[in-house]
């Protein structure tokens, strides 16, 4: 099957490197080839006067300072906005130097030069750079210009990108992939995707550009697969609601407002540092008895299960088995800096007394997520694994403490909280994966399938990522059936790792279709001290969850998180 033809446009051939790894993987596939680059000559600066020139320049200055010292005193690694240089992507590829027909805010190329561009037979265009683009050129390739906007559409547009989210200490940052059309923001969306705010502005944006490096080679690999016709289709039955925007066209704060802006910020910061003075956070457990098989819905009635103060326990997985229920759940001990968590089991009774914990799999690197199940009689366990870039799996040889390596399911992969379903005779796997380093692990879910569990031969889901969503993406335990309906749970990692979780109710699952609509939610709030909420585990009675709770520091007794 013929590549899809890919022209770039840009201002120069120095770019961050978010870019220069998009490029490089368009480059490198099977899918794509790069056959026109339009590199835009500037033009003739035009001269300001004096005044204009000065309120230009200092307009903005807190807000510059302000990036600049915070990529000066603390840098992301690896850092998405470092220079490189295309020409070496690039070389073999035919170059057209433009000058744009420029208007007050926007660039038009000459007609002579669209009739150049014509001659390359163009599929899409990819915008890298020029300003907002008007005129003959988006129309200059089958499947027109895709243009980046790095924000949620529906709640801030303008930018600086993910500033506003930032400094307004929103849960969740926005990004999407567009076509570009006469009407600004009116364009057909190709891909849509949120990300988490972190309290640093430089960390915030080096996570969600690492992440839509991606958007643009996954969009090209489908239009590849699908062909243009269906491709479309689906893209404008997709784009088919209709949505208003009715907030402030967001722009670079001037000094006033980023000083408000910056001092509340900074009241908030300091804050959090002063609670950790007389504080610390710890992963316990809770749990539940109910007279019905089914789970505990109210969230109060759940009673504490507290470690020592030196560890954390997380991740609980339920089973029952001979008249008992045991708890298989992530412990983490505190030592220095550092803490790699182990699994361990233990037992519960109706009364709630609790075994002392026994380990069953430690490893040099970290384990967590337990996930367990049953199949031909047989129980399994996938413990999350990620630092040894695998996804494992182990059987059990004596319940519940004896558990013997199996196989890897997958390998040279960086996944987290992979968790399985058995429906219609295929086997489904569920995972999170970090594709790009200085991503996030809890934005996208991964999909996979097979029709058998001991293999490692599993298809990815054509719509891979199914969920490109911090706030929904990453698992929080087994999926259920209740009422004949299936669910699944997930974490919201938006306010921070672990906030919440969502009721996911799965409406379409097969080979080619996937969609999953939120039915309910369980947050943090149901007690003053509670911070978090991350895993649902229920079986023969006994619900279990993790929480996130502030526990006062006794005196020389120091606590940490769990990362």
């Amino acid at each position: 099957m013929k590549k899809v033809r890919v022209g770039l446009l840009i201002d120069d051939f120095e770019v961050p490197s978010w870019i220069y790894r998009m490029v490089d993987q368009i480059n490198s596939s099977d899918y794509a080839e790069i056959v026109l680059v339009v590199k835009r000559e500037s033009n003739a600066i035009q001269k300001k006067s004096f005044f204009s020139w000065l309120r230009e320049k200092f307009t903005n200055t807190f807000y510059k300072i302000y990036v600049h010292g915070e990529n000066f005193l603390s840098k992301p690694s690896p850092d998405a906005f470092l220079n490189k240089n295309l020409k070496s992507l690039v070389e073999s590829v035919d170059l057209m130097e433009v000058k744009c027909i420029e208007k007050k805010f926007s660039d038009y190329l000459a007609d002579n030069d669209i009739t150049k561009i014509e001659k390359y037979d163009i599929d899409v265009f990819i915008r890298l750079g020029f300003r907002i683009l008007r005129g003959k050129i988006l129309k200059a390739a089958k499947l027109g210009v895709w243009s980046y906007h790095h924000g949620d559409n529906f709640v801030y547009r303008g930018g600086p990108a993910g500033f506003w989210e930032v400094f307004k200490r929103e849960r969740e940052v926005g990004s999407i992939l567009q076509i570009l059309t006469e009407d600004m923001d009116g364009g057909e969306v190709l891909y849509r995707s949120w990300s988490s705010v972190e309290y640093k502005y430089n960390r915030t944006l080096n996570n969600f550009f690492w992440k839509t490096s991606l958007f643009i080679p996954r969009k090209l690999k489908q239009l590849y697969e699908m062909g243009s016709e269906s491709f479309l289709e689906r893209i404008r039955a997709e784009n088919s609601g209709l949505s208003f925007y009715s907030g402030e066209n967001y722009k670079m704060p001037a000094n006033i407002q980023f000083l408000r802006l910056w001092i509340a910020k900074a009241w908030a910061g300091l804050r959090k540092k002063l609670s950790r003075l007389y504080s610390f956070e710890q992963w316990i457990l809770l749990y539940s008895f109910t007279s019905a098989d089914d789970v505990s819905k109210s969230m109060y009635r759940y009673k504490r299960i507290l470690p020592p103060t030196d560890r954390f326990w997380a991740d609980p997985f339920v089973v029952y088995k001979d008249g008992k229920h045991y708890i298989f759940f992530e412990e983490g001990i505190w030592k220095g800096k550092t803490e790699k968590g182990h699994l361990s089991v233990m037992e519960i009774d109706k009364s709630g007394k609790i075994s002392d914990p026994v380990v069953i799999l430690q490893k040099s690197y970290h384990l967590s997520y337990p996930f367990i199940f049953e199949k031909d009689g047989v129980y399994y366990m996938i413990p999350e694994s990620e630092q040894d870039k695998s996804i494992q799996l182990y059987e059990c040889k004596k319940f519940p403490y004896e558990w013997e390596f199996k196989m890897n399911l997958m390998e040279n992969i960086h996944a987290v909280d992979t968790t399985i379903l058995f429906r219609n005779n295929k086997v489904w796997l569920f995972t999170n994966i970090r594709e790009v380093e200085g991503a996030s692990f809890s934005e996208e879910l991964f999909l996979f399938y097979s029709d058998s569990l001991l293999t490692q031969n599993w298809k990815p889901h054509p719509l891979n990522p199914i969920v490109s969503d911090v706030k929904s993406a990453r698992p929080a335990g087994r999926l259920f059936f209740r009422n004949e309906k299936l669910y699944r749970p997930s974490q919201d990692c938006s306010y921070r790792y672990g906030y919440a979780m969502l009721l996911n109710e799965i409406v379409e699952l097969d080979e080619n279709s996937y969609k999953e609509v939120k039915q309910s939610e369980i947050t943090p709030g149901w007690a003053n001290d509670i911070l978090a909420t991350h895993t649902l585990s229920f079986d023969k009675g006994l619900s279990m969850i993790d929480a996130v709770i502030r526990r006062r520091k006794k005196w020389l007794s120091f606590g940490r998180k769990k990362e």
